[in-house]
């Protein structure tokens, strides 16, 4: 357990930037579920019907995590790694909203490169936010996941068409579900009086 009183020391401020703002966690895991479901829904749709639900989901995710990114501590550096996944995001949507005849191979090349970039920064994000929150591995292991689907979409780039949305589907709906539960926690975190903190991200004591 660990009590804050009076102004809390700049350690711990960037963490309760984040559970000030855990909404925008939990919006962004319900954007990618939606997104997930959506493919399980309809694996036969168009190439087109499944450009325009990936370049929705990426320019939403990537506005939200903007809306994160958009206020800070004073005396906190930037968060350049969440600033740097939300351009990427917008950018990958905006690519294929505005590119109606993008090939198959060319859209699945962009989402891989979307995840990989998004995996590392989720990386680069756990590293930090560990410096606030201890074991933070929900974060972490999102960057995995994320790294993990952009390799094999690479790897595979010949995979039968239903197999791909299967793929991306699926990944979207774990993605979704480590998002939701790291903007979980951090809310019972930010919500608690004594600052207690759930299993999986103890608070770091100076």
């Amino acid at each position: 357990m660990a009590t804050l009183t009076g102004a809390p020391a700049l350690p711990m401020r960037g963490a309760m930037m984040l559970a000030d703002r855990w909404w925008t966690l939990v919006l962004r895991g319900v954007a990618a579920v939606i997104f997930g479901v959506l493919t399980f829904i309809a694996p036969g749709a168009s190439l087109l019907a499944l450009v325009v639900l990936f370049g929705v989901y990426a320019i939403v995710n990537g506005v939200l995590s903007l809306a994160l990114s958009g206020r800070r501590p004073a005396g906190e550096a930037p968060w350049g790694w969440l600033v740097f996944e939300s351009i990427v995001s917008i950018l990958a949507g905006v690519v294929t909203l505005f590119w109606p005849k993008i090939t198959a191979l060319a859209l699945l090349l962009v989402i891989a490169f979307w995840a990989i970039v998004t995996g590392i920064a989720e990386l680069s994000a756990a590293v930090r936010l560990r410096k606030h929150i201890r074991n933070e591995w929900l974060l972490a292991l999102s960057g995995v996941l994320s790294i993990a689907f952009g390799v094999l979409m690479l790897v595979y780039p010949g995979a039968g068409a239903l197999a791909v949305v299967i793929w991306i589907g699926a990944y979207a709906v774990l993605f979704g579900a480590l998002l939701i539960a790291l903007g979980v926690r951090l809310r019972t975190w930010g919500r608690s009086s004594m600052r207690e903190v759930p299993p999986g991200a103890i608070p770091v004591t100076r």
